[in-house]
């Protein structure tokens, strides 16, 4: 839903890197680089819906700030989160004319986007852009596989071990992982409620495996107790 932000667009030729995105991370810009396309930034408050399902796939976005969780609403009310996208993500490029997720901002963010037609249309012409792109659906297959892993063979404890182990690895600075998202967003990831999630952090901090920092502060005092019970 792209009619209540603030939109910027950016030429190619002069878009700049984002300044949280590491520029040998940044697979979004080879893209746009590659097939000489332009961005256009948008921003969105916290709970915003970005597109919703059923919509069309009209564009392809990537977190410049902030957070997105993509997630859908099963046939009794749940929500299954499938993916929570960082800075430097990228999502909505989904097999299809029409998303089958919502996404929305869990928190103040900024991404941007360019026109899925438009990269389409270069993929079938340039093989470095087909090539790209390629690298880009083949992560988010490794990522889905994964999370198809984690609900359905691992215990609670061991779900939220591998949660732990994969912020620790896409957020940590300075020795601390600040979560963007709630408890109920991680239960809600890991198809685990609410009371499960926090009486597993409570029982990991009682063993001295992390501390809490604040609400959404951990620091991990001991990754390899968290590796080892993934392994």
């Amino acid at each position: 839903m792209l009619t209540h932000s603030v939109a910027t667009t950016e030429s190619n030729a002069l878009l700049a890197q984002p300044p949280c995105l590491a520029p040998a991370a940044d697979q979004f810009g080879t893209v746009m680089g590659l097939a000489s396309l332009a961005a256009t930034t948008f921003r969105y408050q916290k709970e915003e819906e970005i597109f919703g399902e059923d919509e069309p796939t009209d564009y392809v976005y990537q977190v410049v700030h902030g957070a997105v969780r993509t997630y859908k609403l099963l046939s009794d009310g749940r929500r299954q989160i499938g993916s929570f996208h960082l800075p430097g993500d990228i999502f909505g490029l989904e097999y299809g004319s029409h998303h089958r997720v919502t996404a929305e901002a869990i928190c103040a963010t900024e991404v941007r986007l360019i026109q899925r037609r438009g990269l389409e249309n270069a993929a079938k012409v340039d093989v470095q852009v087909a090539c790209a792109l390629w690298n880009v659906t083949s992560g988010e297959l490794r990522h889905a596989e994964d999370h198809m892993l984690l609900l359905g063979c691992k215990t609670a404890m061991e779900r939220v071990a591998a949660f732990l182990l994969e912020m620790d690895r896409r957020l940590a600075a300075a020795s601390m992982v600040a979560l963007p998202m709630c408890r109920r967003d991680i239960g809600d990831y890991l198809g685990l409620t609410l009371e499960t999630v926090s009486r597993a952090l409570s029982m990991l901090s009682e063993k001295g495996v992390l501390d809490f920092s604040g609400a959404r502060q951990i620091v991990i005092r001991k990754r390899q107790w968290l590796r080892d019970i993934n392994a």
